[in-house]
């Protein structure tokens, strides 16, 4: 499957998680999320120690997310990805969108053996999303 039939893929329905969102609002972690909630789709940020952002409330970890979450949107230095592919899968989550800077090529191979659906290496969620800074 090519980059656009598997963005097409994740946007096709939620619900979805931010991991790496943020209350900041100049971060990409908190532009990813207000992007999701600008296109009223139905989004849990993932933070382990805010309690709530954009009005949202959070969970710490991928273990804690509701059952069903369908995309995850990783906003994470790579390391950490890295760690969270095998975590995902684990939780049922079969796509993943690694925002730019969030990849390497351990995670997408990781994540690619476990029959995961990436995409990585430079789509953006925000210009998929049409994000407008408000």
């Amino acid at each position: 499957m090519d980059t656009d039939a598997k963005i097409k893929d994740f946007l096709a329905a939620g619900p979805y998680a931010v991991v790496g969102a943020s209350s900041a609002r100049e971060k990409y972690g908190n532009k990813v999320l207000r992007a999701y909630l600008q296109n009223q789709l139905a989004v849990t940020p993932v933070h382990p120690r805010e309690a709530q952002i954009e009005g949202l409330p959070t969970v710490p970890d991928l273990a804690s997310l509701p059952q069903g979450i369908r995309g995850l949107s990783m906003i994470t230095p790579p390391p950490v990805t890295e760690k969270l592919v095998a975590e995902a899968a684990k939780q049922g989550i079969r796509r993943l969108w690694m925002q730019p800077g969030a990849e390497s090529p351990k995670a997408i191979a990781d994540a690619e053996a476990l029959g995961l659906s990436v995409i990585a290496g430079g789509p953006c969620l925000l210009v998929a999303l049409h994000f407008r800074e408000r």
